[in-house]
């Protein structure tokens, strides 16, 4: 079997599954007087306006359906992505186009934020404000409440993502020290009808926590955000001003964000459009139709990367040994989002960490390759996807000098893995749905 083309063509099978453009036009509807999203119909009258709001990694495909969908009825708009995510795409002049820094915010970010500020602010109840959520639109539109600034909020998410918080834990701070997060664009956006079409990239699919909630009532409170804080012993390094702000917080003498029960989400629609579960699944299928025995674990996979990759590389060796859990040639799937604790100063990402460590747990096992896959196209602070490795990458990359054990501990996956000619580069895809890993035993 052709291990490594079968894994080239489940990829392709992946995304295309989660394409954002096709997934829009599934949820969203227009007769020329009434706009149908998902199960919820808007009547626009002439005194409507229908106005967009699109972040995230996936924006510029979202948006531009939206445009083909509702042609000149779409009024106007602010459409942040992350840098590169625009090369090649054009969208009505009426969209404002803002590239932006992710997974660290920057001063674009803060523009764009600013920007979809200024056009809720002209919000009337005849309005219906479309907003469209991707991965990464919470560092995309950094909005920092209160005396925070920019560098504060650049600073934490900085030592969070190095101190290997999750996602889920990262977005209640993210909620807490913004103006926009935790169902704050719901409020900006009053007294207009909101439909927010999300596209997943969080483990579990949870409003709140998706794009840190900006249109989802927030269950989390400061209590909870300075709680994140001690989980990693980052009180002495956060900011002064982040410490201040979620001690108001907790002293009720700033507002909580809104939360489930508000009367405010009233007029608010959310729908998920798509997931990595969406993705697992078609791959799970494809793989099947290839003459694969194949079984979807999970798309809950949380974990320190290069242990979740010891648990992979323990099933592929039960198949090889025992045909469990499945028999070959096999195929399993699963997704979610590992974390990386990182100790060293190597260039990588979690994919890529997962991989070498599947690669070096797997060395000599004949017959097998895993593939580990940002579906966004970007692993980390690099210009790969991920990785596919198999039972010969480790040795490859030994001969040509790189041990994978000292790589790993000094979190340099990156030159390991292509020195072995092991990394996936795909450029930006266009969609994020956390991360998909694909095993096969021939």
């Amino acid at each position: 079997m052709d291990l490594n083309g079968d894994l080239a063509h489940f990829q392709a099978v992946a995304l295309a599954a989660v394409d954002p453009a096709r997934a829009v036009v599934r949820f969203l509807q227009w007769d020329g007087a009434r706009l149908q999203v998902g199960n919820q119909i808007y009547v626009l009258d002439a005194r409507a306006r229908v106005l967009l709001v699109a972040v995230g990694k996936a924006a510029i495909p979202m948006a531009s359906a939206v445009a083909q969908r509702l042609g000149e009825r779409l009024n106007t708009g602010v459409v942040v992505t992350k840098y590169g995510h625009a090369v090649g795409h054009t969208l009505p002049a009426s969209l404002q186009i803002i590239e932006a820094g992710h997974p660290v915010p920057d001063a674009a970010g803060l523009t764009g934020a600013q920007a979809i500020l200024s056009l809720l602010a002209t919000t009337t109840a005849d309005d219906l404000v479309l907003v469209l959520l991707s991965g990464g639109a919470s560092a995309l539109t950094p909005c920092p409440a209160g005396a925070l600034t920019l560098d504060d909020l650049q600073a934490l998410t900085a030592a969070l993502l190095r101190a290997g918080a999750t996602i889920g834990e990262l977005n209640a701070l993210r909620k807490h020290l913004s103006r926009l997060s935790g169902g704050q664009l719901a409020r900006w956006a009053a007294p207009a009808r909101v439909a927010a079409l999300i596209l997943s990239d969080v483990v579990g699919d949870s409003l709140d926590v998706i794009a840190s909630g900006l249109t989802a009532p927030d269950p989390t409170t400061y209590a909870d955000a300075q709680a994140v804080l001690q989980r990693y012993a980052l009180e002495p390094q956060a900011p002064l001003a982040v410490r201040r702000h979620l001690e108001l917080g907790m002293a009720g003498q700033i507002p909580e964000t809104p939360k489930p029960g508000d009367p405010l989400f009233a007029s608010v629609q959310n729908v998920r459009i798509g997931s990595n579960r969406s993705a697992a699944l078609a791959v799970t299928a494809a793989a099947r139709e290839r003459g694969y025995h194949a079984l979807l674990l999970s798309t809950l996979i949380e974990g320190e990367a290069r242990e979740v990759a010891k648990v992979g590389a323990a099933l592929a060796k039960s198949i090889r040994r025992y045909g469990e859990p499945l028999a070959p040639p096999a195929c399993l799937v699963w997704g979610g989002e590992t974390t990386v604790t990182v100790r060293g100063a190597g260039k990588g990402g979690r994919n890529q960490e997962l991989a070498l460590s599947a690669a070096l747990a797997l060395e000599g096992v004949a017959d097998v390759a895993l593939l580990a896959l940002a579906t966004d196209g970007t692993d980390g602070p690099t210009d790969a996807a991920g990785a596919i490795v198999d039972g010969q990458t480790a040795s490859r990359a030994r001969q040509l000098g790189w041990e994978g054990q000292r790589a790993l501990a000094e979190n340099n996956a990156y030159p390991c893995l292509e020195a072995a000619g092991a990394l996936l580069h795909t450029g930006p895809t266009g969609t994020n749905v956390n991360d998909l890993l694909i095993l096969l035993v021939g």
